[in-house]
């Protein structure tokens, strides 16, 4: 009874670490609607495009954490008969959307960048200064929250950034509006949102060919195909590892499936060793921590590594 009782705390606890991250990203979700309302507001009152095409951005931000958050929590639901690997992939499917937005940000903001560039458009108040600072303050206390999150999650990494570059555009239309204020400059600020523009090009096309090799089933770029045959043909009992297939389920869960031709007529009980072995190498060697391998002796089948449909 004990026994039981101590398992379902480690279950608990368990739980409640992991959903840090979706507190975080609720937290963010929140405080994301609250500058978009704010800036629409504050932008209807001033008469300022530059508040309102911020409270755009803000709302592309609010829409990608909530796809996050929204994959976060379907990730951790269980397998069942039609969906025999749960939503383990919900994540990978997430970032892919988000990191194809960053992209759409991205094009927006160099529209905006040569529209302001080619005619600037003169600060009328205060009230953009502030909302800025307000912008800068919030997306900046989301981007703190999420830091750690975004550290080896493809998804958590796609909702940071798009904080983080919201946060660089309010930056940008903050010292733009101070250098138009005290200095009468007009360019600084579409200098600024083109240079934000190209790191997001940058990182967004990144995680989208990351999470597309996933989705595609490619075989990560870590893992070499021939140095793995290398390896198991090394454990004695092996005569050809053959049909492999590596690929990732999500960022977590690697697996591979592969024909294992034995030297041997052995026992099942003989070959559980044999696979024993064979798994210890390729997770040790390759992190591969999902296999299954069919194995055969004398069986009249193509021996190809990787066979072609």
């Amino acid at each position: 009874m004990s026994h039981n009782h101590h398992h379902h705390g480690i279950g608990h606890h368990h739980h409640h670490e992991h959903d840090l991250h979706g507190k975080n990203l609720m937290i963010s979700i929140l405080l994301n609607i609250l500058i978009t309302v704010s800036q629409v507001i504050g932008g209807l009152i001033s008469g300022s495009l530059s508040l309102i095409s911020d409270a755009l951005h803000n709302f592309s931000d609010v829409v990608s954490l909530i796809i996050s958050y929204v994959a976060r929590r379907l990730s951790k639901r269980k397998a069942s008969n039609n969906r025999t690997f749960g939503y383990k992939r919900a994540e990978i499917m997430a970032a892919f959307v988000n990191a194809a937005t960053l992209i759409l940000v991205a094009i927006y903001l160099v529209k905006e960048a040569i529209e302001r560039f080619v005619e600037p458009v003169p600060i009328k108040s205060g009230i953009v200064i502030w909302m800025a600072v307000l912008g800068i303050a919030a997306n900046g206390f989301s981007v703190l929250l999420l830091k750690e999150s975004s550290k080896g999650n493809m998804n958590m990494k796609s909702a940071y950034i798009h904080l983080l570059t919201d946060m660089l555009a309010s930056v940008a239309v903050l010292i733009g509006g101070l250098v138009m204020k005290y200095f009468e400059v007009y360019w600084i600020d579409s200098v600024l949102t083109f240079a934000i523009a190209i790191y997001l090009i940058f990182v967004g096309w990144d995680l989208l060919k990351n999470a597309t090799k996933i989705l595609m089933l490619f075989t990560p770029d870590e893992i070499d195909i021939k140095e793995l045959v290398r390896e198991v043909h090394k454990i004695e009992g092996v005569k050809k590892l053959h049909h492999i297939h590596v690929w990732h389920l999500n960022e977590d869960e690697l697996h591979l499936e592969a024909h294992l031709d034995c030297d041997e007529n052995i026992t099942l009980l003989e070959f559980d060793t044999l696979l024993h072995k064979i798994e210890a190498v390729l997770d040790d060697k390759f992190g591969i921590n999902h296999i299954n391998i069919q194995p055969e002796y004398k069986k009249e089948d193509i021996k190809d590594f990787i066979v072609q449909d």
